[in-house]
């Protein structure tokens, strides 16, 4: 949704920039963590709720969470409460990570293959897709049989798909028009 991304950028800019280098790493669990609880729709439902205030939400949130929070983050969520924001806290934390990654030169690549990638392949196919895209990667492989054969790399918004299945779309777009 493109209005919670653009709620979330500031935030996420502003943690980004209350941070340096190695804390941020750190604090990228714990917002993980906030984010998978605020985006229940339990937890959402109980932010909107009128009876409660933000205090009230806030105990809640942080009781549920067991990881204990920096005092950047706690202040982030304490703000993110505040301003009645707490459904925009997932893309929040994808956005801060996304920024702590990209600061330091990596970004999360998944990798859908055919088949299951042998341990012993996965370290030169990375290498490769490291070279191709110009940056470190943090590979997650998912096995999609669908693809019948061959891989479909997605490092953010860019897209690298070998796979016969997006062959023969491409095929077939060139026979339709």
């Amino acid at each position: 949704m493109a209005e919670l991304a653009t709620i979330a950028r500031p935030y996420a800019e502003a943690l980004d920039q209350s941070v340096a280098g190695a804390d941020a790493l750190a604090l990228i669990p714990q917002l993980q963590a906030l984010a998978s609880v605020a985006g229940h729709p339990d937890m959402q439902q109980l932010a909107d709720n009128p009876n409660l205030d933000a205090r009230q939400v806030l105990d809640v949130l942080t009781g549920v969470v067991k990881t204990p929070l920096d005092a950047k983050v706690s202040n982030l969520l304490r703000t993110v409460v505040d301003n009645g924001r707490l459904a925009a806290l997932p893309e929040i934390a994808a956005q801060f990570n996304a920024l702590v990654k990209s600061r330091s030169g990596t970004s999360d690549a998944t990798i859908e293959s055919a088949f299951p990638i042998d341990a012993a392949q996965l370290p030169q196919v990375v290498a490769a897709l490291e070279k191709r895209f110009a940056r470190k990667l943090n590979a997650t492989v998912v096995v999609e049989p669908g693809l019948i054969g061959g891989i479909r790399v997605v490092v953010g918004d860019e897209v690298l798909d070998t796979s016969v299945r997006g062959r023969l779309e491409k095929m077939r777009l060139a026979l339709a028009a």
